[in-house]
């Protein structure tokens, strides 16, 4: 799985090929969203001992969407844990947004490059 970009020098990918690197940052991105899911699900879990499976979930969730937990940790565990997780969820959010949006932004900064270097072209043949 080749994860690189062409270079500047070479001219855009086919739509289909795009449309399968485009798929390829989404699966990578959910499977970041799922990983860290279950990692904060697993804590709670683990540092919150009246907590079920539903409840660690809801709260991994809101923590990795940046909402904030919803329970109130009270052991000083749970705080470390708590304060841990969203401290990672938002890098976590930064890197997934990344990861997710960088085929577009560089499939857009490409062919503005490419519309540019075509439009000098043109006119160094012209005169």
């Amino acid at each position: 799985m080749n994860l690189m970009y062409e270079k500047i020098s070479n001219p855009l990918i086919p739509r289909h090929q795009f449309r399968s690197r485009l798929l390829r940052s989404l699966l990578i991105g959910g499977a970041m969203v799922i990983v860290s899911l279950a990692m904060g699900m697993v804590g709670f879990l683990h540092y919150f001992p009246k907590m079920d499976w539903a409840d660690a979930f809801v709260n991994a969730s809101m923590l990795l969407s940046e909402m904030g937990p919803l329970a109130q940790p009270e052991t000083t565990g749970a705080k470390v844990f708590s304060g841990c997780y969203a401290l990672y969820s938002g890098l976590m959010l930064v890197a997934t947004t990344g990861v997710v949006l960088a085929p577009l932004v560089h499939r857009f900064l490409h062919a503005m490059h490419s519309d540019a270097d075509e439009s000098e072209g043109k006119s160094e043949r012209d005169q």
